[in-house]
């Protein structure tokens, strides 16, 4: 780490693979501290003892599990500088989760919810950066409708997919509104096209792209080159480098989904997330 460079204890979700594992490795080299969050307890497992950092298995499809999540981060570590909620994926399954949700509703948008909210006083306490993977699916795809959440009228994967990173964002930008104030930054960033085992539980189009010879014609990067804009948020400082409340691509503020500009979309649908989740 480079002189002056400040050393950050940072959470990462969807750490076991992908991104998540790609931003850890480069993070643990510059020095800093790592919690590791993943679905698979053997992968996750194996990144932590790979980087000597705690790791916690978490399906985020069972809220149950999210809820023991949060406590035990709260009881074994200090203080968290950075929370990365990067744990997500598009499915096709319409069988609702243990709790009742679409699952990329659940897994995308309501874990990572829940999640921040439960460890807010220690964000908040650190003055804390939240930093959420959304894509650029939320312009592609997203139209949130907030009496039908779970698209049971417009049952679509890519749609459903489109509408939870959309809601990744508007999530950002009522943290934002809310917590700003008290010392929270948040920001949300499309990775790129990034080669990993992403949809390879989906019926969704996109499986044909991400897991098959055509992810080389449709010119997909490395899982470090899809990293760099977490890296670059969660090093760098709020308010300097960076601006709270933004979406960035390519670490720079990005055109999105109009409806990421409807504050009172944001303040309703977190309310209705709230609501869903038990808050």
């Amino acid at each position: 780490m480079s002189t002056g460079e400040q050393t950050k204890t940072i959470v990462i979700t969807g750490a076991s693979d992908g991104i998540g594992a790609a931003a850890a490795r480069r993070l643990a080299e510059r020095g800093h501290r790592l919690v590791l969050v993943g679905r698979s307890p053997e992968k996750t497992r194996r990144i932590g003892a790979e980087l000597d950092s705690p790791a916690f298995a978490a399906d985020f499809a069972d809220l149950s599990e999210v809820r023991a999540l949060a406590a035990r981060i709260d009881e074994e570590v200090d203080a968290v500088d950075v929370l990365v909620n990067n744990a997500g994926g598009v499915f096709g399954d319409r069988t609702p989760t243990v709790d009742g949700f679409e699952k990329t509703l659940q897994v995308d948008h309501l874990a990572p919810f829940l999640l921040t909210n439960l460890l807010m006083p220690s964000l908040l306490a650190a003055r804390a950066s939240v930093i959420t993977t959304s894509s650029a699916a939320a312009r592609l795809f997203g139209d949130i409708q907030l009496d039908d959440l779970q698209n049971e009228r417009r049952v679509s994967a890519n749609k459903a997919y489109g509408d939870a990173k959309l809601a990744n964002i508007l999530f950002t930008k009522e943290l934002h509104r809310r917590f700003h104030a008290q010392g929270l930054s948040a920001a949300a960033f499309h990775p790129g096209p990034v080669a990993t085992n992403f949809a390879s539980e989906s019926t969704s189009a996109m499986r044909w792209v991400y897991q098959t010879p055509l992810r080389h014609a449709f010119g997909l990067i490395s899982a470090d080159r899809g990293a760099q804009t977490l890296l670059w948020l969660a090093e760098t400082t709020p308010g300097t480098d960076w601006a709270s409340g933004e979406y960035y691509e390519k670490l720079k503020v990005a055109r999105t989904n109009p409806q990421a500009a409807d504050a009172d979309l944001a303040r309703r649908l977190w309310d209705r997330s709230a609501e869903l989740v038990g808050l």
